[in-house]
């Protein structure tokens, strides 16, 4: 499991290490900065939505470039990296946080055809790594035990399949025909099979959790998938319910649908005293180190995005009785995302001073 552990201090080592040793799911950095925003803008605090949404496009931006730099730079390492069994699934984080930004696009700045394209973009590379990662685990000779192979990371193809759900049901809600039924059904479809494929990993991965030996160092930020997969499964199904009466046969599926999204969401809740108590017998029973790694960005976004699937669910569903829950996690989720931006910018200035020290 060395692979999702935190890193430690900065070894002595420059920029050419740094891009390296990018860690594959770099992406959730836009992940989690873009639900923020949009929590932040459902619940009122639109300077603050505009001030992540434009920080957000300048690191999708930058993220782009290190990516591609690193696959011409170091191919070995960046393919390599995509077919471990640890470390590819972190790849599927630039399909979610793609779709994501297009979820921004389209909210934040009515943006239809950028939210499109990146909608688009967000598809294919979900198309291409899905079949790939799958394809690669499934035939390669050498495969590590259940206990050394699998992680809380593996649900990022869920919420990568969950954020074209999201993407397409909010293009749907926003163009006319002859796109709005089919976009409707992708985004239905997307939204079924994210529920299955959750099904499958997370029998997998509460069986490692209860039947092998595990450490605090197994206990990875990504484990906060766990919750976050069935926050924005929660998330999509609001979007399908308030998308009923443009799609006949949805409104015929209405009752599945608010069943199914009330599950995801319980689900999702149930998940978050669990993850509280392990994250306490880490930290202050077995006193592992809290230091900055680009995984705790898979921490931050499921507390964003449980703040955002809880308001969106509690308007979907008329409850109306929810409305302080998903602001107490907003607030949570920013307290978050501020401390380890922190984290991370301290981390690039001690790369960016390593060459001269040295």
């Amino acid at each position: 499991m060395a692979a999702l552990r935190p890193t430690g201090g900065m070894p002595p080592a420059g920029r050419r290490a740094f891009l390296a040793d990018l860690s594959p799911a770099y992406f959730g950095l836009v992940m989690a900065t873009g639900i923020v925003s949009l929590g932040a803008g459902m619940m009122g605090l639109p300077w603050v939505a505009r001030l992540l949404f434009l920080l957000n496009v300048a690191q999708y931006g930058v993220l782009c470039v290190l990516y591609v730099l690193r696959a011409c730079r170091h191919p070995r390492r960046f393919f390599g990296d995509m077919v471990d069994h640890l470390k590819g699934p972190g790849y599927f984080t630039t399909v979610a946080g793609t779709g994501i930004l297009a979820s921004q696009f389209i909210v934040q700045t009515d943006s239809v055809r950028v939210g499109f394209v990146l909608w688009a973009v967000a598809a294919a590379l979900w198309f291409a790594l899905t079949y790939t990662i799958f394809t690669a685990f499934t035939v390669k000779r050498d495969k590590p035990t259940l206990d050394q192979g699998i992680s809380g990371a593996w649900l990022l193809a869920v919420v990568a399949t969950q954020s074209l759900a999201v993407s397409s049901a909010l293009l749907a809600a926003r163009i006319g025909q002859p796109f709005r039924l089919e976009l409707n059904l992708m985004a239905l479809s997307m939204w079924l099979w994210g529920g299955m494929l959750y099904i499958w990993m997370m029998s997998l991965i509460f069986y490692r959790y209860v039947f092998f030996r595990f450490s605090p160092g197994d206990l990875a930020p990504p484990y906060w998938i766990n919750m976050g997969a069935m926050a924005i499964s929660t998330l999509a199904g609001s979007l399908l319910i308030l998308n009923a009466p443009q799609a006949p046969y949805l409104v015929s599926l209405l009752p599945f649908l608010k069943g199914f999204t009330v599950f995801y969401w319980a689900t999702g809740t149930w998940w978050i005293p669990m993850l509280l108590l392990l994250g306490i017998w880490r930290y202050v029973f077995q006193r592992f180190p809290f230091q900055y790694d680009p995984l705790y960005w898979g921490a931050v976004f499921p507390l964003g995005m449980y703040a955002a699937c809880t308001w969106q669910m509690d308007h979907a569903m008329g409850f109306g009785f929810l409305a302080a829950l998903p602001q107490g996690f907003l607030y949570v989720a920013l307290l978050a995302w501020g401390l380890t931006f922190a984290g991370m910018a301290r981390r690039i200035v001690r790369i960016l001073r390593t060459p001269a020290r040295a």
